[in-house]
């Protein structure tokens, strides 16, 4: 009897996109906001850096696998780096409003 073999074979990316000379992907992307820029990097441990995520104001390691997306429109120097997460869910949240206790709910 042959082993049993569960891994599914890779045949390339997923997905619509091009791959850089580094491997990693880049596809433009649209929104309600406008059109963006999207790159899937892999995660890189070689470096300390941390980002912010603007979903969820939370850091984002360079050692983690991300999203780093900016308008088609610009040069690239207003690139962010999202959660993967963060990135697919934004047409989702609420805008993030701090409001005190007493202040109307409007």
């Amino acid at each position: 009897m042959s082993p049993r073999h569960n891994r599914r074979q890779h045949t390339g990316p997923s997905g619509p996109g091009d791959e850089d000379d580094e491997g990693v992907m880049r596809r433009a992307s649209q929104a309600v906001e406008g059109d963006w820029m999207v790159r899937t990097l892999p995660g890189n441990p070689g470096t300390g850096k941390t980002y912010r995520c603007p979903g969820c104001d939370h850091e984002v390691p360079a050692s983690q696998g991300h999203i780093v997306a900016w308008r088609l429109d610009s040069d690239g120097e207003d690139r962010r780096h999202w959660h993967t997460a963060c990135w697919r869910s934004r047409g989702h949240r609420l805008p993030n409003i701090q409001r005190g206790r007493s202040a109307p709910k409007y």
